[in-house]
This record gives C-alpha cells, structure tokens and sequence, in this order.
C-alpha cells in the first residue's frame, strides 16, 4: 500500500485501527459509494466491534488473504476479483481513512505519501513468503532490530504477535479477531 506522508502515524489509537480494519470489510464491495451528502456523516459514524456483520447483498472487489497494520502504514495481501480490483480498493481504502482521518482530527490536506504500491506477485514463492514477511512485520515494535540480529526471545516474539490485534494472524490460528476481512478458504 502506502505510508503516512513524512512517515506520520496514520493510526494514533484504537479507533483509528478500528475504523481502518472496519473499512477493509466495508469498501471491499463494488456497490458501496455513499452519496456525496452521506460521506462526512459516514466518515464518523462508529465501526460495528470487535466482529463485522456479514452484508448478504456484498459483491467483493478483492479477496483479502492477509493483513497488518502498522502505525505509520498498512500491508495488505489480496486477490483481485475484478479487473483492476486492486487500484479501486487501494483508492477507497486510503481515501476513506483520510477522511476519516482529517474529519476526527481537524486537519487538511493528504494523510499518504504518494500513490499505493501495488506488487502483483507472479511467481510461488513470493506468494508463499509475502504472508509471513506481512504477519511478522509488527515484530518492529516488539524488537526494532529483529531483521538485523535475531529475534532475541523467541517465546516472547509469538506471545506479541498473538496479542497484536491488529493484522489477520489471530483469524488465521483460529483466534477469532475480524473473522470477515480475509477469506481464509484460499
């Protein structure tokens, strides 16, 4: 995706994790654009907690395989169910957030540096690696240098990433979290 412009923190507490993961349940549908007069008052409303409600009438722009969201940016591992799937979630997904954003914030201006990166994965063992380097990527603020020197308690390092609420590991070990972002079928 993309980060924070300047490297800001685009999450500064739980709601703001909230409202994010919230939105990748509810942009993640074709027919969903609010009226223009509803998207303030849209921006603010409150995410439903912990657990989304399931919308029957849903028609998926993308498939969700893994997520993590950390301060200043969020990874997210998908699968395009239209043409082009990945750009228009990307754009909801950040457009979204920074209005929501500059909303509860009294802000203006862009909250994301730049376009989002979007990677198509072609080969097997990218698709195979991307999940862990996604899921362990909140290990940066367990251990800063983790990537560098080693994890240096191993026991400690999963019971971080079993408590970080916020990435799709605890839905992926059967820890129910945000059940109906991913689709853990794939």
């Amino acid at each position: 995706m993309t980060r924070g412009v300047e490297k800001r923190k685009i999450f500064l507490d739980k709601k703001d994790y909230l409202r994010f993961v919230h939105n990748l349940y509810d942009f993640n549908n074709i027919n969903y654009a609010p009226p223009y007069y509803k998207r303030r008052k849209l921006a603010m409303r409150k995410p439903t907690q912990p657990v989304l409600r399931k919308n029957k009438e849903k028609k998926e722009i993308v498939e969700v395989l893994c997520w993590a969201l950390m301060p200043n940016h969020p990874h997210i591992f998908l699968q395009e169910k239209i043409d082009g799937g990945a750009s228009v979630f990307s754009k909801k997904i950040t457009s979204g957030h920074t209005q929501y954003f500059n909303i509860r914030n009294k802000r203006i201006g862009v909250l994301f540096q730049g376009r989002s990166k979007i990677i198509l994965v072609k080969h097997d063992a990218h698709f195979l690696h991307l999940p862990f380097y996604i899921l362990s990527n909140p290990l940066d603020l367990f251990q800063p240098d983790w990537r560098e020197k080693g994890i240096k308690n191993l026991k400690k390092a999963f019971e971080f990433l079993e408590n970080y609420q916020w990435s799709a590991l605890l839905d992926l070990i059967g820890k129910e979290n945000f059940p109906e972002v991913i689709n853990k079928n794939l």
